[in-house]
């Protein structure tokens, strides 16, 4: 299949990219980077240059396609003049344009784990947001949504806390399990749904394994030569006080921080519905060695 992704070389497209083309599909990855390039030939796929907010870009680039994969890329959450949801929803809206004027009929989004729901999500809620733009669709555009949990790459913003404060520092915690993903098995689902039928609009959920913010604490500091790591939780003025400290755009200290707090309440409400019928492979006993190289050089 003649197969277009968004997302250049990240931490899923990468992957996804290389596990497509292994299969024998014909891929091409956007980018805007022109010097990714070398590197996307590089692993035999077809490299488009330019930019998500180029619409006619976006439709020559989706013609001819059997599918199209979506992801909306993150905004530096440090520039303070930027609204975040207003970016991805810009996105998202020049996402449809382009595919109604490719004439694309299949279409792997990613969203996440949250958009299910608008309301007490925090940051989550423009998944919500982006999902019920592209429902706008027709329907002959079969859209499969896949919701990854949260990411094990995520916990690298745990390391500042521990070196100077000894401990995860959270405004949530506890021994209550929670799912974690590593950007493999996320890569490796949607490859499975790409060669999978298209019927309508479906929703995967993504997931690696299962632990607690305890259990967490403990693999890591095991990991890092700290045995004795302890996760605290502190409350949610105290968290959302220290990502302003450091800089963070405030609709997005806001947003993180209420998006964790729905950690203790309703962020896993609709993924305990619709649980995956199996986990990946990549557990967090495997994350916590590539946690300690980089906690190691920092």
């Amino acid at each position: 299949m003649k197969i277009v992704l968004t997302g250049s070389l990240g931490h899923i497209g990468k992957p996804l990219a290389e596990g497509l083309v292994a299969k024998g599909h014909s891929v091409t990855v956007i980018s805007s980077n022109a010097g990714r390039q070398n590197e996307i030939e590089a692993i035999g796929a077809v490299p488009a240059v330019g930019s998500l907010e180029d619409v006619g870009f976006l439709a020559k680039t989706f013609t001819g396609a059997d599918i199209v994969y979506l992801m909306e890329p993150p905004a530096n959450y440090f520039n303070k003049t930027i609204d975040v949801y207003a970016h991805r929803i810009r996105i998202a809206n020049i996402y449809v344009q382009a595919i109604l004027l490719a004439g694309v009929t299949k279409v792997v989004h990613l969203s996440s784990i949250g958009a299910h729901t608008d309301h007490g999500n925090g940051m989550l809620r423009i998944h919500y947001e982006v999902e019920q733009i592209l429902k706008e669709l027709p329907e002959s555009v079969f859209l499969k949504e896949m919701r990854p949990v949260g990411f094990y790459y995520n916990m690298f913003a745990f390391i500042p806390a521990i070196k100077s404060q000894g401990a995860i520092i959270q405004n949530y915690g506890g021994d209550q399990k929670e799912p974690w993903v590593s950007p493999l098995d996320i890569a490796n689902a949607i490859v499975e749904e790409m060669e999978k039928p298209f019927n309508g609009r479906t929703i995967r959920y993504i997931a690696s394994d299962e632990v607690s913010p305890n259990e967490v604490a403990q693999v890591l500091g095991r990991a890092i030569g700290k045995p004795d790591l302890k996760w605290q939780v502190v409350s949610d003025e105290q968290f959302l006080n220290t990502l302003l400290a450091i800089g963070f755009n405030p609709q997005v200290a806001n947003g993180y921080t209420e998006m964790n707090a729905s950690r203790r309440t309703n962020a896993y409400e609709d993924y305990n519905l619709h649980r995956p019928q199996a986990l990946g492979k990549v557990k967090l006993t495997d994350f916590a060695g590539e946690f300690a190289t980089v906690f190691n050089k920092k």
